[in-house]
């Protein structure tokens, strides 16, 4: 059992950081939160049920292990400066030229800003290619509550576009816009 789960935790790696970059915003940060992941799923694999996903036991321990994190960094009342922040969670260069790239950044950071909730079931859903019940299931909620979390979720990060597309000056506005 031991030797074809840790082959599994090994081909999930790609997947398991896709997951923790979007939860914590930063590739370094993903990084440590999927290490610490690992650490403790090869030290818990007693804990593994044979004939279950391991992919939903790694999903589960990454979001653990992030919210384990994201306490104890308020317990010790970090300020985190958001110009560094923004410096090393998201590279100005790749920003840079299209339209497109920019709805990009203000996608990331509206899905920096959205509760931990609906960011987790937005995430599973449309960067791990969840199914709704799946979702469900791995999170321990009703499909309503998945399907509602991600409508408001999606329904924000379109509001964030939209809006910002309407404050550019470079934008061209509508036939029969007026302002």
């Amino acid at each position: 059992m031991t030797p074809d789960v840790r082959q599994e935790i090994v081909a999930l790696l790609p997947r398991l950081r896709r997951f923790a970059c979007a939860l914590t915003g930063s590739l370094d940060a993903a990084d440590d939160v999927v290490q610490s992941a690992c650490e403790k799923a090869l030290t818990r694999l007693d804990q593994f049920t044979p004939g279950t996903r391991c992919d939903l036991w790694m999903f589960q321990i990454i979001r653990t292990v992030w919210i384990d994190k994201v306490r104890y960094a308020r317990r010790r009342e970090t300020v985190n400066d958001p110009e560094e922040v923004e410096r090393v969670g998201f590279d100005a260069r790749i920003h840079e030229g299209t339209e497109a790239k920019m709805d990009l950044a203000i996608v990331r950071k509206e899905i920096a800003s959205l509760s931990e909730e609906q960011r987790v079931v937005l995430v599973l859903v449309t960067v791990d290619g969840r199914s709704y019940q799946e979702t469900a299931d791995m999170l321990g909620i009703p499909i309503g509550t998945v399907m509602s979390r991600l409508a408001r979720a999606r329904r924000r990060l379109a509001d964030a576009v939209n809006s910002e597309l309407r404050r550019g000056d470079t934008i061209p506005r509508a036939v029969g816009d007026v302002t």
